[in-house]
């Protein structure tokens, strides 16, 4: 990917180092500070005014992005959970936020409803409620918050409906059966709100017994707040005015500066920013704690939830990164610990909800937001505080000075520090310096790119224990379902859209099964697609895929092998998909992450009925994909557009079909991909790494065809690579006309994505293919992404296997 304002390129382990050494030798206490750009001073006032701090969240849902951390081994599996949620040893977090289920993708795939059919209760659905009761053992003091994106399809009169109120409170009632008790509970994220319905959800609340149970509105943005200025009954109703990504650039951006609005401010109750983030979890702390302490400043937030709690899905899945921490592998028990993690820790760690803001002790460092920001909390024992002070915008060391009043405490405080903008280990929650203040006034130089908690607390501190090396899942791979307890999730299989769960096998087949439960379409929150599911290692290559099929309805069943990178929506997937109807129809699929698709074959057999059971087999060998049903060949294709990734099974539609018996068996060796050079529509010129460079942000243009290591192109997966480079349209989300393309580290990235067009190629991101400025034959010219026409300047022959 082309470098964005929150990305920076690795920093060697020496440079970490010296950085961490630097930011001890320069932190002073009084007399003389080290030399400062800035100088602030800050009051410290008890008496000050300033709103309740309510709590640091994050948020584990929209959607299915904790699915893996279940299959986790037990040591890992704690492990992980203590980052998160363990007092005093990680991110400490002080509130989660839980999807309400609903059968449908939100994002990273499909969570359970408790409820696939009306009356029909499964309060065992899914994994939210373990992971609140994991999150509750460890800190009992954890605040829950339930929000829907999504709902049962079986719902009548859409979501702003009286069947969904009562499905909340079904859910509310699975949640206290569990032992998690729920404090806060939302509408429909991000799909703005209806003042009515709210109004009824209270009341429904307090006659169902959940009078203490407080209503956060809307989940989008401040319109709700807005409204309630004027209708007394919506304002009664709600607790919280809770908006997404008020902190400039919205989802992912950089929190330089946050916004709400004046009816928000005025109305008195707490503002949230009940969802922030998107961002990797270690390029996005910086803008994790701008949005803290700025959304306090700019908004008066007080609260604030990281999208998402982890990215505990496979890497080939959408925000792969982002989170706290990442826990894509559940056999080998390999995780990683982001500096989101320390970033959030030097905010709960060092306070608790129920604090106070003191205003007078919160600001912009010298007065600018180039220089960074700080706000003061005090304890509700009215002596405690912790000053927080981030730098992450600032270009030089600063003086800042800390006046004690009010009542608050003149002893001995405590400074910890994490350096945010080039994260490492030895660098984070870092305890730096105790310092006794002089009459209540002590002075230190804080270090750009970091974020510093100075705090009369202790009982601070950081975890130690280590993630065990990252491997393959090794093949061959097989699961009969046997162990797997009905109405829940079988191991690694994780559901992208509807809902796959272990059932009683039917027509005639004894034991457990997978069966597709979801019968009819959900209330969506993201586009439809058919129901599916992945399950194995993105990196597999030659193998088998077999399972065992019932149809039990007239319907078609799928089995799909190779799912590489996928895209939103969710059937937006580079993979091979193998059909089967009850009919006998069949086609061999291939499927693109821009959504489009090639039928690569297609007949009949004899019919397959429905209610009794047959097997499908897909085996990839190279380029060479063989389709079977029970045994028999149905057809042999070659293409070699997709040479790895992982299996899945699945419906079209929502048809209850069961499925048995899957087994993943090895082929002969790794496919490779096609390599050699890529031939231009204008006679004699080829696609070029310009000098054949590997420097990041070398142009990609064309040349006289020479054979050389530099036009030797290989095709793997939709991405186009060169000297271990990938093909990158510079300034990655950049669509327009014109932007150059370059090469770049391979990321998996939409701006490194090209598919097969006929002879051009197509960014499926952008939908616009590479082209050859002006029909130019001057070697040297830089490649472009233009509007497709068909020209012999958008014309490529890629090479063969």
């Amino acid at each position: 990917m082309s470098p964005t304002p929150t990305t920076r390129p690795p920093r060697p382990l020496l440079y970490l180092a010296l950085t961490a050494l630097l930011a001890s030798v320069f932190f002073t206490v009084s007399g003389t500070p080290a030399r400062a750009a800035t100088s602030t001073t800050i009051s410290a006032n008890g008496n000050s005014g300033g709103r309740t701090f309510d709590g640091i969240g994050a948020i584990s849902g929209g959607g299915g992005n904790s699915r893996l951390l279940r299959d986790y081994p037990a040591a890992q599996q704690s492990q992980i959970l203590d980052y998160l949620f363990k007092p005093g040893y990680g991110a400490d977090l002080q509130m989660l936020k839980l999807e309400i289920g609903g059968d449908a993708n939100s994002t990273d795939g499909s969570e359970p409803s408790i409820e696939h059919t009306r009356g029909v209760v499964n309060c065992n659905a899914g994994y939210e409620f373990w992971l609140a009761q994991q999150a509750k053992a460890r800190n009992p003091n954890i605040a829950f918050y339930g929000l829907a994106w999504a709902a049962p399809g079986w719902i009548n009169g859409g979501f702003w409906s009286t069947d969904t109120i009562n499905y909340l409170i079904s859910w509310l009632g699975c949640a206290k059966a569990d032992g998690v008790p729920v404090t806060y509970l939302g509408g429909w994220n991000e799909r703005g709100y209806d003042a009515n319905w709210y109004i009824n959800l209270r009341t429904a609340l307090n006659n169902a017994g959940y009078s203490g149970v407080k209503i956060v509105a809307d989940d989008s943005g401040w319109d709700a707040a807005d409204a309630a200025a004027s209708n007394s009954a919506f304002n009664n109703a709600v607790s919280i005015w809770g908006a997404h990504y008020s902190c400039q650039g919205g989802d992912g951006g950089n929190a330089n500066t946050c916004s709400s609005d004046s009816a928000a401010q005025a109305n008195g109750k707490p503002l949230w920013d009940s969802e922030q983030g998107s961002q990797d979890m270690n390029t996005g702390a910086p803008a994790l704690i701008r949005a803290i302490t700025r959304g306090y400043l700019d908004a008066k937030m007080v609260s604030y939830f990281n999208w998402p709690l982890i990215a505990a899905i496979y890497p080939n899945l959408p925000y792969a990164t982002v989170g706290l921490a990442t826990a894509g592998s559940p056999w080998s028990g390999a995780y990683t610990i982001g500096a989101n993690t320390w970033a959030t820790a030097q905010v709960t760690q060092f306070t608790q909800p129920g604090w106070k803001f003191l205003d007078a002790g919160s600001g912009y460092l010298g007065g600018s937001e180039s220089n960074g920001t700080y706000v003061t909390l005090k304890s509700t024992n009215n002596s405690d505080y912790t000053t927080i002070v981030e730098t992450t915008t600032a270009s030089a060391a600063q003086s800042v000075t800390i006046n004690v009043s009010g009542g608050l405490s003149t002893g001995q405080v405590h400074v910890w520090s994490t350096n945010v903008n080039n994260p490492s280990s030895g660098s984070s929650l870092v305890h730096a310096q105790d310092i006794t203040p002089s009459n209540g006034s002590y002075t230190l130089t804080v270090q750009p790119g970091y974020v510093y908690s100075i705090t009369t607390t202790t009982g601070q501190g950081k975890g130690t224990a280590t993630s065990p090396a990252n491997a393959a899942l090794a093949l061959p791979y097989s699961d009969n379902f046997e162990s797997t307890a009905t109405n829940t999730e079988a191991k690694y299989l994780s559901d992208m859209q509807g809902s796959f769960e272990a059932q009683p096998c039917a027509d005639g087949r004894s034991g457990q099964c997978v069966q597709q439960v979801t019968p009819v379409i959900p209330i969506e929150w993201q586009n439809d697609s058919d129901a599916f599911s992945l399950i194995g290692d993105p990196t597999w290559s030659n193998y088998t895929v077999k399972v065992d099929v019932d149809l039990r309805q007239a319907g078609t069943a799928e089995l799909l092998g190779r799912a590489g990178t996928q895209s939103r929506p969710q059937g937006n997937q580079n993979l091979y998909k193998f059909r089967v109807s009850n009919t006998g129809a069949w086609s061999i699929v291939k499927n693109y992450s821009s959504g489009s698709s090639t039928t690569l074959a297609s007949g009949t057999v004899g019919a397959l009925g429905t209610g009794s059971w047959h097997t499908l087999g897909l085996t990839f060998q190279g380029t060479q994909i063989t389709a079977t049903v029970d045994g028999g060949t149905v057809s042999t294709v070659n293409d070699s557009t997709f040479l790895s990734g992982q299996v899945g099974i699945g419906v079209v539609g929502y048809q209850t079909d069961m499925f048995d018996n899957l087994t993943i068996t090895p082929g002969n060796g790794t496919a490779q991909p096609p390599s050699g050079p890529i031939t231009s529509g204008i006679a004699g010129k080829c696609l070029d790494d310009n000098g054949g460079s590997t420097v990041n942000g070398t142009k990609a243009q064309i040349w006289d065809c020479n054979g050389t290591g530099a036009q030797t192109w290989t095709y793997n997966g939709g991405a186009l690579q060169v000297n271990g480079k990938c093909l990158d349209i510079t300034g990655a989300g950049t669509t327009a006309n014109g932007t150059l393309v370059e090469i770049w580290d391979c990321n998996g990235g939409g701006n490194q994505q090209w598919q097969q067009n006929g002879n051009t190629l197509v960014n499926p991101d952008s939908g616009r293919c590479l082209d050859d400025p002006g029909f130019s034959a001057t070697n040297g010219t830089q490649v472009e992404i233009w509007d497709c026409n068909g020209g012999v300047n958008q014309q490529w022959h890629l090479p063969s296997a």
